[in-house]
């Protein structure tokens, strides 16, 4: 089967920066796609480029079977696109942005009844209908820009880190809404910077610097993490990283709530973790391997790439 879409080489030049450097991706029908990568990756410009609103520099795209942007007149009623920001009419209720997004689409009347109540019912925005905008919670506000994103039954979707500073609830929320359109045929491709999230994707394409580092399942990235994961307990763990981010040996540190991930070539420098936190008179409570999570074999992966 076809991939629904394709880029090859698909590169971004800006006067004084390469915001993308010759990506190739395939996105099959159905799936649900990630990318993941640290701030300034590309990976807004990336989704830009794909669904038309920016023109590469060289390489190219395709969506549906049509040349992204030359032809993207034949395919723009089948895609959707919903940006980091909130771009709707604060001035306008629920109802009157939901309206103007189905007229701008053309909706047919006989449709849309239909369709925005089973949006409404589903973004649980029913209450707030005559609610201007504006006046909406941060989450409430996504929820109506994709309720408006979805009115025309998209059947590509692009989201570009549509949930940051939105509450766990609503996060929620908003993934059961997706993961019913995927169930329906949707394509999604989603740029996000929670773990939890990208682990919720079929697959994952890792960027930095505008370049693809890797492009796996979740499950596929956290067995071909190469570093060991050690988890650390201990009484100061402020402290403990500051000493470990300076110990010879140490490939990482992050904190995991009152926790540490310390990354490590292998399960012998557990040894020089305690001594190294020992001389400090740091206590140890607890020090073991585990499996690595999502966010280690994402941080792993690009560290690879940094000293390589």
């Amino acid at each position: 089967m076809d991939p629904v879409i394709r880029c090859e080489g698909l590169t971004m030049q800006f006067p004084n920066v390469r915001a993308v450097d010759r990506l190739s991706l395939s996105v099959q029908q159905g799936e649900v796609f990630g990318l993941v990568g640290p701030d300034g990756a590309g990976k807004t410009t990336t989704i830009r480029m794909l669904c038309g609103v920016m023109t590469p520099t060289a390489g190219s795209v395709e969506v549906l079977g049509a040349a992204i942007p030359s032809e993207i007149g034949r395919v723009v009623s089948d895609m959707g696109y919903m940006s980091q920001r909130f771009s709707l009419y604060g001035d306008l209720t629920v109802s009157e942005n939901i309206e103007f997004f189905a007229d701008l689409y053309q909706v047919p009347y006989g449709e849309r009844s239909e369709r925005v109540q089973d949006l409404l019912r589903a973004s649980r925005l029913e209450p707030f209908t005559k609610r201007r905008a504006e006046f909406l919670s941060g989450g409430m506000k996504q929820k109506l820009a994709l309720v408006c994103t979805l009115i025309h039954t998209p059947k590509v979707l692009f989201l570009d880190e549509p949930t940051t500073g939105v509450d766990p609830i609503s996060r929620r929320e908003f993934w059961q809404i997706l993961y019913g359109l995927v169930g329906e045929g949707m394509t999604l491709v989603v740029s996000t910077p929670y773990m939890d999230e990208a682990d919720r994707c079929q697959r994952l394409a890792l960027i930095d610097k505008g370049r693809l580092v890797t492009c796996d399942t979740p499950k596929g990235l956290r067995e071909s993490a190469k570093q060991t994961v050690v988890d650390l307990r201990c009484a100061d763990p402020q402290a403990a990283r500051t000493i470990l981010a300076k110990t010879a040996g140490i490939l990482g540190v992050q904190a995991f709530g009152g926790r540490l991930h310390v990354t490590v070539t292998d399960a012998s420098a557990m040894e020089q973790i305690h001594a190294a936190l020992d001389n400090a008179g740091v206590t140890v409570a607890d020090l073991r391997v585990i499996a690595p999570s999502l966010e280690d074999a994402v941080i792993a992966s690009l560290a690879e790439v940094a000293v390589g």
